[in-house]
């Protein structure tokens, strides 16, 4: 059900994106998507989605019941939301070669599984929840917040990433507080109130049956970051050279040299010395008279 969304969002990005690319300030796209889900944008309603729509900071993203709902970013980071998940996209700078890069979700409900990239390896990428704040330090993992609190507490999970990597999960508390890392692959936390209504990160087993969920949730999401990779290099085509992404650098040697000169670098023909007669191609060079008795020359 995902596959055909690839074809549809590098035709559906090609018209969105092409007029406007110039002034295109999104960033990001809806990968994939099953069932329905929305986005609600500054003051407005709420608004259907559709793979290849584009993604700004501040949006405010909804899956519906029995939804899916599958968004890369344009350092490449993807979050794939389960139903009744809905995630704030609080800000995201990122600019290649870049120490300032940042990005700020939160997830208010639902469960959401992702995959950080190059935002989270140069710069700061947190995840908040109600609770809590996660620092992201390059990795894979899933974030579940039960909707309308209750019982069952919010849980953290790191995973490897696809290549085998393990990488960390910090988890501090709304004053800035830490509450522990974790560094260990299917390692998790479950976010818990403590004595004096303070919250606590306990290491959590992760049952057999929802590790068995979560490896279908990040199958789904493997699935979702390499089309979203895909329509990564799109964007960046449209955008051009003044807008660079991690798989469109700038070419070496910056733009073409002002002032009419070959922007390629290569030698043009060699221009001959003042008053010098040409030759012409394979003429040999005339043969200068010797002196030997220092006559004056004419």
């Amino acid at each position: 059900m995902l596959r055909p969304a690839a074809s549809r969002a590098q035709n559906a990005g090609a018209a969105t994106h092409g007029a406007s690319a110039a002034d295109d300030n999104s960033i990001g796209q809806i990968a994939s998507m099953t069932g329905t889900a929305t986005v609600t944008r500054s003051n407005a309603s709420r608004a259907a989605l559709k793979v290849a729509d584009a993604i700004y900071a501040n949006d405010i993203l909804q899956t519906d019941v029995n939804s899916s709902l599958g968004v890369t970013f344009d350092d490449e980071t993807t979050f794939s939301l389960s139903a009744n998940t809905r995630i704030t996209i609080d800000s995201f700078v990122y600019q290649q070669g870049g120490r300032s890069n940042l990005a700020s979700f939160n997830v208010a409900a639902g469960t959401a599984s992702f995959i950080a990239s190059l935002v989270a390896k140069t710069g700061d990428m947190k995840i908040a929840t109600p609770e809590a704040t996660l620092g992201i330090r390059g990795t894979t993992g899933i974030v579940e917040v039960p909707a309308g609190g209750g019982a069952v507490a919010p849980t953290v999970k790191l995973y490897p990433d696809a290549d085998g990597h393990v990488g960390r999960i910090e988890v501090f508390n709304r004053q800035g507080a830490s509450l522990g890392a974790l560094t260990q692959g299917a390692s998790a936390f479950a976010l818990r109130l403590g004595p004096g209504g303070r919250l606590a990160a306990v290491p959590y087993q992760i049952p057999a049956q929802e590790a068995a969920r979560d490896r279908g949730a990040l199958q789904r999401l493997s699935l979702t970051h390499t089309i979203g990779r895909q329509m990564v290099i799109q964007r960046q085509r449209l955008r051009g050279p003044g807008r660079q992404g991690p798989n469109n650098p700038r070419p070496r040697g910056g733009q073409n040299p002002r002032g009419g000169q070959n922007p390629r670098g290569e030698r043009g023909p060699a221009q001959q010395p003042f008053n010098r007669p040409q030759r012409s191609p394979g003429q040999q060079r005339p043969r200068q008279r010797k002196n030997p008795f220092n006559e004056p020359k004419r």
